[in-house]
């Protein structure tokens, strides 16, 4: 399949909005976004969480049915981007652009936000439509926000959606369907997800500590990335994908890490590049027992002779279906001349405690600078759902 191009990108996360704050925390290492709040779960218990700082302004009135949390953040990081696509609509018209997009929580804190009201009023609020939480919805609520008329899905594989949905607009320009492709991933925090993943014993109030002996689970994050992918030449590139299904365990990975390898695998063999041709792997690292150490043991086998690594989680939380999307910005970030001038990798944020029972792992530190100028990004979800991404650019 052919490469597509990452023309421009849209951001916002608890680094910050937009690219130029974003790049700013990623390479210092800033954990800073990460904060304990009260409210997400029951017995006055706190949860660190990734929240987007600063106001969200609210749909226009003729969208007030798709107005949430997550519909806000998603503007708010179209709003980087809206001159490429308005650019695009004038190359290409209307019909020839898509939109595809990952989420896994949609618009669910609205839908708890109403429920609490009806405990407390007796009725449901009047600004609440289950269409905000209709977890279908969110590309189509783009194109129609934008007026495209091109195909527009959504996808949700839990945490490799925001990957997923690149993969998929990647092919969609390969066969032809769309001159442009507006993808990426989105997601807001919620109870649901903070309390369901206390329930699984996989959180932690403690900032997560991925790759470390004493890791004891992820924080819950939010945020949105959203690319234009294009045939037109750009900096940087989508060269490959790779992806395999465990069918292991509903929550649990495949602990030998063999579907892992195997997407790693074949997203280098879809770019055409050998393992020692990657200059950073962007680790899943969700800092949970199981996915650690299956994925320590995945590296070590994709790359023997090491790779230098990183997991981005302690600095912007886990935002599950926006997440694969959010790493791969980071890619995007690493590899930009214009956002990362002095070639700086993302480090890695832990408290430098090795697991003697896992492979060791080439963890980034302060200062290390990229090399070969491409870019592998782990994403894996529950069902042993696993996604690869190769990101690269010129010389």
């Amino acid at each position: 399949m052919r490469p597509a191009s990452l023309e421009a990108l849209g951001l916002v996360c608890a680094l910050g909005r937009g690219k130029a704050e974003v790049a700013r925390g990623l390479f210092a290492g800033d954990t800073s976004g990460l904060v304990e709040e009260q409210g997400h779960l029951p017995e006055g218990r706190a949860a660190r969480v990734g929240r987007v700082p600063g106001d969200l302004r609210p749909l226009p009135p003729a969208f007030a049915k798709d107005d949430s949390r997550a519909t806000r953040i998603l503007l708010t990081a179209l709003e980087e981007i809206r001159d490429a696509v308005d650019m695009a609509v004038t190359r290409f018209g209307r019909a020839r652009i898509g939109v595809v997009l990952g989420t896994s929580t949609s618009g669910i804190e609205a839908g708890e936000r109403a429920i609490a009201h009806r405990r407390a009023e007796g009725t449901l609020p009047s600004w609440y439509d289950y269409q905000q939480q209709e977890i279908g919805r969110m590309a189509p609520f783009l194109a129609d926000y934008l007026g495209l008329r091109g195909p527009a899905l959504t996808v949700s594989t839990a945490c490799t959606s925001g990957g997923k949905a690149l993969a998929s607009a990647r092919r969609m320009l390969d066969q032809g369907w769309c001159d442009a492709v507006i993808a990426g991933g989105c997601d807001s925090l919620c109870k649901l997800t903070v309390n369901g993943f206390t329930s699984l014993e996989s959180a932690t109030p403690e900032l997560c500590n991925p790759m470390s002996r004493n890791r004891g689970g992820i924080n819950v994050g939010e945020g949105a990335a959203l690319f234009l992918l294009s045939r037109e030449p750009s900096e940087v590139t989508l060269l490959g994908a790779g992806a395999s299904s465990d069918a292991h365990h509903i929550s649990s990975p495949d602990p030998s890490g063999a579907g892992a390898a195997a997407a790693m695998r074949e997203a280098l063999a879809d770019a055409r590049l050998r393992p020692d041709q990657i200059g950073y792997l962007n680790l899943h690292a969700t800092a949970t027992p199981k996915n650690d150490a299956m994925e320590s043991l995945a590296t070590a086998e994709v790359f023997p002779d090491g790779v230098p690594c990183s997991g981005t989680k302690p600095l912007t939380g886990h935002a599950l279906g926006a997440a694969a999307a959010l790493e791969a910005a980071f890619a995007w970030l690493t590899l930009h001349p214009e956002w990362n001038p002095n070639g700086l990798l993302p480090p890695h944020r832990w408290d430098g405690a090795a697991d003697p029972g896992l492979p060791a792992l080439n963890l980034v530190r302060d200062g290390a600078r990229l090399g070969p100028r491409a870019i592998l990004s782990n994403a894996f979800a529950f069902g042993g759902n696993n996604l690869s991404l190769v990101i690269g650019s010129a010389p």
